[in-house]
C-alpha cells in the first residue's frame, strides 16, 4: 500500500514495490517524489517519521529536523524588529533535515540503492506537467519569489508575462536538482566501485550533501543572501534514531514522536477524553464536539507552554504530562454547558514529584489568557488567519507483506520558498516556530543548534502487539485534531478507515497558532457546512464562535490493518489531491 499527497507520488511509492523494495524504500521514493513536485515542501525541508519494524516488534521515530543556524539568537531577531523568526526568506530557514533522514531511513531500514529509489523524482526533475495548484501557488507568490534571485530563475520561467509563473500542464523543469540528485546518486555508485559497502556507500551520498560540494553551494548561497548558515552547522547537524513516546486508549498503543513535535497533544487529549463516556454522547453531538474541543484546548495549552527539543535545557515535563493522574485532573476544567475560554497550561510536575521551576512565568500566563500579547480574546475568523493555521504539508503512508509500516509528515520549503543557490534545494520555513520570549515558552526559545518545536505529527497505533493504525494528515496547528476525530471515528464509532478519513471533524483555534503574528482565539470553530441546526443552536449557546466549511477532516491518510483476513484498507480523505495505491 502506498498512499501520498499527489497521484504522481503514489505511482513512484507504486513503481518502487514492483522493483522489488520494501515499504521503506517506497516512503522514500514518494518523499523524493513530493519534494521534487513541490508539494507543499521541497528538498531543503525536514523530514518526520514513525516506522515499525517487524522484525523487533518495535516503533522507532526518525527525527530529521533541522536545526536554528548560527547567530540565530533571540537578540539577533529582536534587534531587527521581529516578534518572532520570519515566516519568509534566508532567516525563516532551519539547515536542511529531509535528505539526511530520507538516506538514514534507507540506509537502516531499506533494501534499494539510492539510484532505485530517487529514479521516479530524478525522471520528475528533467520534467514533469505541473498541476494547478502548484503553478497558481507560484503565481500567487511570485512577488515575493521575486526577492531571492536563484528562486525567480526556478519558479518563474514567464518573467515578464503577465502570467510569469508556469501554466497547469506545462511541463515543468528543474535541471539544478536534477544535477544535485545525479551527485548524491554519483557518490553512491563511486562508493560501491571501490568496494564499499551499500551503508557506506549511502553515507558517501549523506557526506556530499552535509560536507561537500553541495554543502558548500548551500552556505555560500544562504550567506549571499544574508542567511546566517554555516558550513560547520551542516556538518554537525545528524538524524537521530529515536524511542516515541506513546500512551494506551482502550488497548491500544498510541505513538507519537517526542515533544519536539506536537504530536504528544493527541495522546494528552486522549488522556483526558478516557474520562468521558464519547460513545453514548454521538458522533459530533453538541456534547461530544464541546468536550472534544475543551480536551485540545487543555491538551494545546500544554503544548504551547511546555515543549521544545528535548536536547536542550529545560527539558519538558513529558512524564507528568502523560500520566493517567494529571489528564484526570486537568479533565476535571471541562465545563459541560459552555467553552471554557480561559484555559491555560497547567502544572504537570507535581505528577512526576517535582516542582515546577516556572511557577511564576505559568500564572502570569494563565492571567493574561494563553500568548495573546494583547491580553485581549481575538474573535472571529477571517481568510489570512485560516491560511496561516491550516498551512498545509504532505504525508506519506507505506505498508508491505512482511510488515514493515511507515507514517511519514515531512514539511518545509513551501512556496515561496528560498533555493539555495544553484542546488535547486528549496529551504526551510520553520524557524517561524519558535519563540524569541521566554514568557511564552521557556522550552521553545531559538537557540543555535536548537530544533523549533514543530505541528509536524505523523502516528501509528498498536493493538494486541501488531500494526492497527497507520494515519497522517498535512495542515498546521490542525495536524493533531484532525488525527485524534479521525482516530475515535474508528474506535469509538466504528467506521472504516475510508469514512472515517472523510467523517466530519471540529477544527479549533483555541491554541497559539504555531505561524505568522502566532494568534489565539479563544471560542473559534470551524464546522463541517451541513451540521444540523440544532447543533450550531447548541454550540452558539454554549458561547462557539462558529464557521463553516464544506470539508474539514483535512488529507488525512491511513492504513487500517485486518489481521482476521490478512489483508490492507486503506483510507485518503476527499480534502486535496492525495492518492493511494494498493496492491
Amino acid at each position: 500500500m502506498a498512499i501520498t499527497g499527489k497521484p504522481l507520488a503514489a505511482t513512484a511509492g507504486a513503481v518502487t514495490f514492483a522493483k522489488g523494495g520494501n515499504a521503506v524504500d517506497a516512503a522514500c521514493a514518494m518523499l523524493a517524489a513530493t519534494c521534487t513536485m513541490w508539494d507543499v515542501l521541497s528538498w531543503g525541508g525536514e523530514t518526520q517519521a514513525l516506522i515499525y519494524n517487524p522484525n523487533t516488534k518495535q516503533v522507532v521515530a526518525i527525527n530529521a529536523l533541522g536545526v536554528a543556524p548560527t547567530g540565530a539568537t533571540p537578540e539577533f531577531f529582536q534587534e531587527k524588529g521581529m516578534p518572532y523568526p520570519p515566516e519568509f526568506g534566508p532567516l525563516a530557514a532551519t539547515t536542511p533535515g529531509t535528505v539526511g533522514g530520507l538516506i538514514t531511513m534507507l540506509s537502516e531500514f531499506g533494501t534499494l540503492s539510492l539510484a532505485e529509489v530517487l529514479a521516479p523524482a530524478m525522471e520528475m526533475a528533467l520534467g514533469y506537467p505541473i498541476d494547478a495548484q502548484t503553478a497558481d501557488a507560484i503565481e500567487k507568490n511570485k512577488d515575493k519569489i521575486k526577492a531571492w534571485s536563484y528562486s525567480k530563475k526556478v519558479f518563474l520561467p514567464h518573467l515578464g508575462e503577465e502570467r510569469e509563473a508556469p501554466h497547469a500542464g506545462e511541463v515543468f523543469v528543474q535541471e539544478d536538482l536534477y544535477q544535485t540528485l545525479s551527485q548524491l546518486v554519483e557518490a553512491e555508485k563511486k562508493a560501491l566501485d571501490e568496494g564499499k559497502s551499500r551503508t557506506e556507500a549511502l553515507q558517501a551520498a549523506y557526506d556530499r550533501f552535509y560536507t561537500g560540494d553541495i554543502a558548500e553551494e548551500i552556505v555560500r548561497s544562504v550567506q549571499e543572501q544574508d542567511g546566517l548558515f554555516t558550513l560547520e552547522d551542516l556538518a554537525k547537524w545528524n538524524v537521530k534514531i529515536e524511542e516515541p513516546l506513546s500512551i494506551e486508549y482502550k488497548g491500544i498503543e498510541v505513538y507519537k514522536l517526542k515533544e519536539w513535535t506536537q504530536g504528544p497533544a493527541l495522546l494528552q487529549s486522549l488522556n483526558i477524553l478516557e474520562n468521558f463516556d464519547l460513545k453514548n454522547m454521538g458522533y459530533n453531538s453538541s456534547q461530544y464536539i464541546n468536550t472534544v474541543y475543551q480536551a485540545m484546548s487543555l491538551a494545546f495549552a500544554d503544548r504551547d507552554f511546555y515543549y521544545g527539543d528535548p536536547d536542550f535545557s529545560p527539558r519538558s515535563p513529558m512524564k507528568g504530562l502523560l500520566s493517567k493522574e494529571y489528564a484526570k485532573d486537568r479533565a476535571k476544567l471541562i465545563l459541560k454547558d459552555k467553552n471554557n475560554e480561559k484555559i491555560g497550561p497547567g502544572d504537570p510536575y507535581p505528577f512526576q514529584n517535582e516542582v515546577n521551576p516556572f511557577r511564576d512565568l505559568l500564572e502570569v500566563q494563565n492571567e493574561s489568557r494563553a500568548f495573546n500579547r494583547s491580553n485581549e480574546p481575538i474573535s472571529g475568523l477571517d481568510d489570512a488567519f485560516l491560511e496561516a493555521f491550516w498551512r498545509g504539508t504532505t504525508t506519506v503512508q507505506a505498508a508491505d507483506k512482511e510488515g514493515w509500516v511507515v507514517s511519514i509528515t515531512p514539511s518545509g520549503g513551501w512556496i515561496p520558498a528560498v533555493i539555495a543557490g544553484n542546488t535547486g534545494v528549496g529551504l526551510s520555513q520553520r524557524m517561524q516556530s519558535f519563540v524569541l520570549d521566554q514568557s511564552l515558552n521557556p522550552f521553545n526559545v531559538v537557540n543555535p543548534g536548537k530544533r523549533p518545536r514543530v505541528t509536524l505529527t505523523p502516528s501509528l497505533a498498536l493493538k494486541d502487539g501488531k500494526p492497527f493504525l497507520s494515519f497522517a494528515v498535512q495542515g498546521g496547528d490542525t495536524q493533531d485534531q484532525n488525527l485524534l476525530q479521525f482516530f475515535l471515528n474508528i474506535v469509538e464509532f466504528d467506521m472504516s478507515v475510508q469514512e472515517a478519513a472523510e467523517a466530519a471533524n471540529i477544527n479549533s483555534y483555541q491554541m497559539q497558532s504555531s505561524f505568522g503574528e502566532h494568534e489565539v482565539r479563544p471560542g473559534a470553530i470551524t464546522l463541517q457546512s451541513e451540521t444540523p441546526s440544532w447543533v450550531r443552536r447548541e454550540l452558539k449557546g454554549m458561547g462557539y464562535k462558529m464557521d463553516f466549511q464544506n470539508r474539514t477532516s483535512g488529507p488525512i491518510n491511513a492504513i487500517w490493518f485486518d489481521w482476521q483476513h490478512g489483508t490492507f484498507w486503506g483510507g485518503s480523505s476527499n480534502h486535496g489531491d492525495d492518492y493511494g495505491i494498493g496492491w
